[in-house]
């Protein structure tokens, strides 16, 4: 007969706790591939993922890219707002869409910025997470 000790109430707790978080993450990491997918199809140009855990409490994780005109940008943010909404992620919420210069998509846990190229390197959102993509690093 074997016995094994009980499990302390540290342990016991844990348990639950861990698996809503490795449940948690998992939905984030499929949110972030949707998202990276759909930009990577539609040709979104220098596809920024920036991981904002412990970072910040407002996401997750934050997606920059660029469109090569108001068309593209606008056309960008219809294709993932449509796979979110497809794929069971709700509704995003949405800003910037009429002028698509710069659009912001929040989708919870990972909001994304979509800009028009001038746009984006005159705000030049990743500087503020301290990451720089290399096309920037040469221009500077």
């Amino acid at each position: 007969m074997r016995s094994d000790p009980a499990p302390s109430a540290h342990e016991a707790s844990a348990s639950p706790e861990t698996s809503s978080e490795q449940a948690l993450n998992l939905s984030i990491k499929a949110l972030e591939e949707l998202i990276l997918s759909r930009l990577d199809d539609d040709k979104a140009q220098d596809i920024v993922h920036i991981d904002l855990t412990d970072k910040s409490s407002v996401a997750d994780s934050l997606i920059v890219a660029s469109g090569r005109s108001h068309r593209h940008v606008g056309a960008l943010a219809d294709h993932v707002i449509r796979a979110l909404k497809e794929a069971g992620f709700g509704k995003a919420r949405v800003e910037g869409l009429p002028h698509c210069d710069w659009v912001l998509i929040d989708a919870g846990d990972v909001v994304v910025h979509l800009f028009r190229p001038e746009v984006r390197s005159f705000y030049n959102i990743e500087k503020i997470w301290a990451v720089d993509a290399p096309h920037r690093m040469a221009s500077n």
